[in-house]
Formats: C-alpha cells, sequence, structure tokens
C-alpha cells in the first residue's frame, strides 16, 4: 500500500494544521520552547521551500481562537499561505471549512491535509480529502530536502576549491593576468 506521502503530487491543495505539526516534530517543538514564534517561522520555511520545489498551493493554519479580538489574518509567502484563524475559532474548523469550500466547487479541488490530530484525519477522509500525518509530512520534506540537495550537487562542476574555481570569468582572467606579469 502506497502511503499518503507518495500520492502529495496528485493534490492541488495541502492544507497543514501548524501547531499540530509543530508539536509532533521534534525540531520545531524544541524551537517552540524557545520562541513559538521562531517554530512557526521555521516550518513556514520548510514548507516554503517544499511548495517551491513541488508547486503545490500550500496553506498552513494556526489556531488564534485564544486571542481575545483576534480577527483572521491571511499572509500571502509566494504560493504558501500562512492563516491565523479569527477569535473563537480553531484550525480544525478552518481546515474543514476550506475543504468544503475547495471540495464543492464545479471543478472540485484535490485536497491534502498534513495533521495528527486522529478525530480531525476521519473529519477531513469523510469531507473527500486525504490525511497525511506529521510524521509521513516530515518523511516527504525531509526526502524533498534530500532531493534539492541532490539536484544542486548534479548541477555544480566538480572543483578543487581553489580561489580561482569560484570568481567570475572575468575577474579570474584578471587574477591569472596579473599573477604571470609577477612570475616574470
Amino acid at each position: 500500500m502506497r502511503s499518503a506521502a507518495a500520492n502529495i503530487r496528485n493534490f492541488d491543495f495541502l492544507l497543514v494544521d501548524g501547531y499540530n505539526i509543530i508539536h509532533d516534530w521534534e525540531l520545531l517543538t524544541n524551537l517552540a520552547e524557545i520562541s513559538l514564534e521562531f517554530a512557526r517561522d521555521k516550518l513556514i520555511a520548510m514548507v516554503a521551500n517544499y511548495q517551491g520545489f513541488k508547486d503545490i498551493d500550500i496553506i498552513i493554519v494556526f489556531d488564534a481562537h485564544k486571542i481575545r479580538h483576534g480577527h483572521e489574518n491571511v499572509i500571502k509567502y509566494g504560493n504558501v499561505t500562512t492563516v491565523y484563524t479569527q477569535e473563537f475559532e480553531t484550525a480544525d474548523a478552518y481546515i474543514e471549512r476550506t475543504i468544503q469550500d475547495l471540495t464543492n466547487k464545479a471543478r472540485p479541488y484535490r485536497v491534502a491535509v498534513a495533521t495528527s490530530d486522529h478525530i480531525e484525519q476521519v473529519i477531513i477522509m469523510a469531507k473527500g480529502a486525504i490525511r497525511l500525518s506529521a510524521a509521513d509530512f516530515l518523511t516527504e520534506i525531509e526526502a524533498t530536502e534530500a532531493e534539492i540537495r541532490r539536484k544542486i550537487a548534479a548541477a555544480r562542476p566538480v572543483k578543487n576549491n581553489q580561489l580561482l574555481d569560484n570568481l567570475d570569468p572575468t575577474m579570474a582572467t584578471w587574477l591569472e593576468t596579473a599573477r604571470l606579469k609577477k612570475e616574470l
């Protein structure tokens, strides 16, 4: 049986339950102990890098339901949208409403949700989305980062890491000419 992570490219949208992922991934949990803002920023950066490579629209949802007089706040980073819910609205409620909106169109979108909240997983599957556990999503992120590193390494020519190897051609020519004149 193929994991949900293997099928992620078959979807138009990925919704991410932000705090659920932060509190599930060890790196982000450790950052959250220092600063929740650092953990959110790191998650957004990781997801943005992933999105740029996979070209999937992604919405990261953070609860703001405990913030008094909080209004929904939407911030766009390329094709990654970060949503802070309004007062009295949970990330789960926002995700469920968004799935309903995206799948009830004339041409319904294919939606996946990254969360390890078991009750939420049942609800999202009932609404027609596929679940992606936090662990599966981390595996997908790490595999994508490794693939990006491999592609960069393959595109980079082999060098001896000498000064001339790292200069632009004009500067390298100028420096080599100056060196040869000095030796004469």
